[in-house]
C-alpha cells in the first residue's frame, strides 16, 4: 500500500513538475506563483519520506503524524489554491483530480499514525496510573515490609 502511494505521489509531483517548468516566467508574473511554491514544499516533504524509505528506516508513530500531517496539510492548501485559480493558471482537472486521490490517501495514513499516537499515549497513561495506584513499590507490595497489605504466610512453607 505505501509503494502505491507513493507511486502517486510521484506522479503527481512529475506533473506538477510539468506545470513549474512549462512557463515559469508567465506563471510568476500572473500571480500563481504561489502554486509553485506550495508544489516545491510538497515535493521536498515527499522526497524526506522517500529518503526513509529508502533507508529502510521506519518513522515513528509521532514522526509519521507529524510528516504526514504537514504533508496533507500542503496538499489541501494546493487544493484549495488550484480550485480557486484553475482557468487564470491553466490548471488541468486531471492535476487537480490526482492530487486529491493523493491527499486523501495520505490522510487515510496520517489518520492511522496519529491514531497510534493516541493509543501509545492512552496506554503510557494507563501504565502510569497502575503504577501510581501501587505505590512506588515496584513488587507491588505482598506484605507490610514491601508496602502491601497482604500478609505472606511465616514460617517453614
Amino acid at each position: 500500500m505505501r509503494r502505491k502511494t507513493a507511486t502517486g505521489f510521484i506522479a503527481t509531483l512529475g506533473l506538477a513538475a510539468a506545470l513549474i517548468d512549462a512557463s515559469p516566467a508567465s506563471a510568476q508574473a500572473s500571480g500563481c506563483e504561489q502554486m509553485q511554491k506550495l508544489l516545491q514544499e510538497r515535493q521536498s516533504i515527499v522526497a524526506s519520506l522517500n529518503a526513509t524509505q529508502k533507508a529502510k528506516k521506519k518513522l515513528t508513530p509521532q514522526q509519521a503524524c507529524s510528516t504526514l500531517g504537514r504533508l496533507v496539510s500542503n496538499g489541501s492548501a494546493a487544493l484549495k489554491f488550484a480550485a480557486a485559480n484553475m482557468d487564470w493558471c491553466q490548471i488541468p482537472q486531471t492535476f487537480v483530480d490526482g492530487m486529491k486521490v493523493d491527499n486523501d490517501k495520505a490522510a487515510g495514513i496520517r489518520n492511522q499514525a496519529c491514531n497510534a499516537v493516541k493509543q501509545q499515549a492512552a496506554l503510557q497513561r494507563r501504565a502510569q496510573q497502575q503504577a501510581n495506584q501501587q505505590g512506588a513499590n515496584p513488587f507491588g507490595g505482598s506484605d507490610a515490609i514491601t508496602g502491601g497489605s497482604i500478609r505472606v504466610p511465616q514460617g517453614a512453607l
